[in-house]
């Protein structure tokens, strides 16, 4: 499964998506959270942590996804027909 962190600004009740830390700093700041990157870093959401502050909801959860067949059935493929 793949790893995402939902930040949940409290002013404009605003909702992004992040697949590391490190992503979370490249669209938002210390101050728009209200945490710094290394103090992120440090609480352990991968450990099922949520950091609540006055300015955000920081969480980390999986991405969950249907299992798919890859055999030749799905997008972008093209089934011969024998007839």
């Amino acid at each position: 499964m793949v790893k995402v962190i939902h930040v949940q600004l409290m002013e404009g009740r605003k909702n992004y998506y992040f697949g590391s830390i490190p992503a979370i700093y490249s669209v938002l700041t210390a101050e728009d959270i209200g945490i710094k990157q290394r103090s992120l870093e440090r609480v352990g959401l991968s450990k099922g942590g949520v950091v609540l502050n006055k300015k955000a909801i920081i969480r980390a959860s999986e991405l969950i996804r249907a299992k798919t067949n890859c055999k030749g059935k799905g997008f972008g493929s093209i089934e011969k027909s024998t007839k």
